[in-house]
This record gives structure tokens, C-alpha cells and sequence, in this order.
């Protein structure tokens, strides 16, 4: 600032020099044979080329710093979006079925409100619904919960294909169900309105899943 602040002011008393030199051979060369301009005049017009400048200066840093600002702004709404990311699957990869089920919703809104990773949030509930699953409630690895979990993800999924032009909709997005168990589930009035949905390899074990 010590050394700034100095230097600004030279530059400055430089310029407002160099211009009234200027501003006076210009007018004197404007008015030739007539009387010499007056200092008066001379001050006059070089205020008001410095306010220009000063003006357009300011117009400039503004511009600039409306950018700085903007940019700042996104990579702190990027950072917030990956740190709700990583919370949700955190949530989703948890030891309590209730737990999981608020990853779901959270993952779902993130894909709501993320657009550029929105792919990424589908494709992440579409790979849960491929994860092993025991629908046998007298087996070792059954988990308790787990069922209302999943049937969640599906209706979740169904919501979001009812309408194409919603602005939220996750129509045209490849929907990968590949080997996955469904002992229920309703996908009724879904649109499949571009992208692939694959259910190769899947298991309908019990229960009725709605394709109305």
C-alpha cells in the first residue's frame, strides 16, 4: 500500500501534466491567428478528459471484479454440490436402513439442483439398485429396511421420468438395472423419452413391480 499509493498519485499527476501540455497545443493549433487560450480553458478540457478516463477506468475494475465475484461464487456453489455429494453417499452407504433412506432423498435433490453432475447422481441410485440384495427375510444377509430403501430409489426414479420438459426430469439418461433383484416396485406412467433403460440380467423375485 506504501509503495502503491505513491507511485498511483505520480502516474496520475503525470498524466493530468502530460494531457494539459496536450489539451493546450491542441487548442492553440485550433485556433490559429486568434488569441492564445486561456489557462482556463486549458484546466477545463483536461478535467474533463481525466474524468473520462477516470471513468472508463472505473468501468473497467468494475467489469472486472463483477467476473472475480462470479467466478468465486460458482467454485463456492461447486464446492457445496461435491460436499453434499460426498455426504449422500456417505449416507447411502450406512449401516441403518433410515439413514440410507435420507441418502436417497438427499441424492436425489442433488441431482435436482446439480444439473452438470445430475448423470452421475442417477447413475449412483441405478448401481445401489444393482447391489447384491437378499429378499429372504430368514437369510444371513438380509438387512432390515432395506426393501423400503430400494422400492424409495424406484419411486424416486419414476418421478422423475413423468414429465420430459420438466426442468428437473431425468428423461434421456441411460437407467442401467442390470442384474438387479426387484421384489416390488412401481414404475407406472414413466416416459422413456431417449437415453437406454437395460434390465438384462434381472431378478423379479417376489412381489409385484408396476410397468402400467
Amino acid at each position: 500500500m506504501w509503495l502503491v499509493a505513491p507511485v498511483s498519485l505520480i502516474l496520475v499527476a503525470v498524466l493530468a501534466f502530460g494531457l494539459y501540455q496536450g489539451v493546450d497545443v491542441f487548442l492553440t493549433a485550433e485556433n490559429p491567428g486568434k488569441k492564445p487560450v486561456s489557462g482556463q480553458d486549458n484546466v477545463k478540457t483536461t478535467v474533463t478528459a481525466l474524468t473520462l478516463v477516470g471513468a472508463v477506468l472505473a468501468g473497467l475494475y468494475a467489469y472486472r471484479k463483477q467476473l472475480l465475484d462470479e467466478g468465486a461464487s460458482h467454485r463456492a456453489d461447486a464446492t457445496q454440490l461435491a460436499e453434499r455429494y460426498t455426504k449422500a453417499a456417505e449416507q447411502l452407504g450406512h449401516d441403518q436402513a433410515a439413514v440410507r433412506l435420507a441418502g436417497v432423498y438427499a441424492m436425489a435433490r442433488l441431482a435436482d439442483d446439480w444439473e452438470e453432475q445430475r448423470r452421475v447422481c442417477v447413475n449412483v441410485l441405478c448401481a445401489y439398485l444393482r447391489m447384491p440384495y437378499e429378499t429372504d427375510t430368514g437369510s444371513e444377509g438380509y438387512m432390515k429396511g432395506e426393501r423400503e430403501v430400494r422400492l424409495t430409489i424406484i419411486r424416486t426414479i419414476r418421478d422423475h421420468l413423468q414429465d420430459p420438459t420438466a426442468a428437473t426430469t431425468w428423461c434421456g439418461y441411460d437407467l442401467d438395472f442390470t442384474g438387479a433383484v426387484f421384489d416390488g416396485g412401481d414404475f407406472a406412467g414413466v416416459r422413456i423419452i431417449g437415453g437406454k433403460v437395460d434390465f438384462r440380467g434381472a431378478v423379479f423375485s417376489s412381489g409385484t413391480v408396476n410397468f402400467n
